[in-house]
């Protein structure tokens, strides 16, 4: 079965989702222990975690019946090289504006 392909920007723009990654920072939780953090219902909260996992966000360990969540690198990579985009594209602008700056000094 082929997964969807997730904008990870829409998966993260819901607000409890991100709740549930900053849950997950502290530790892995089953889904009954993220549930009772939510006012919504099991299987509500079931379908932010699915939308996560495929995602790439978290992934889940199954121990016996439970089935444990814990934050998954992969999902915050597309993240991450887009912010790293934007960082470069300041950094280049700071450094020009660095030369500017070096360039009237001296003229002076």
């Amino acid at each position: 079965m082929a997964t969807p392909n997730l904008d990870v920007f829409q998966v993260i723009a819901d607000p409890s989702r991100r709740q549930i990654l900053q849950m997950l920072t502290k530790d892995s939780y089953n889904i009954n222990s993220i549930s009772e953090k939510f006012e919504m219902s099991r299987p509500a909260v079931s379908k932010h975690i699915k939308i996560l996992q495929t995602a790439g966000f978290i992934s889940i360990q199954i121990v016996g019946r439970e089935h444990y969540c814990a934050l998954n690198k992969k999902g915050f990579e597309e993240i991450r090289k887009w912010i790293n985009h934007f960082d470069q594209f300041w950094n280049s602008k700071l450094k020009n504006l660095e030369k500017l700056l070096n360039n009237k000094k001296t003229i002076n």
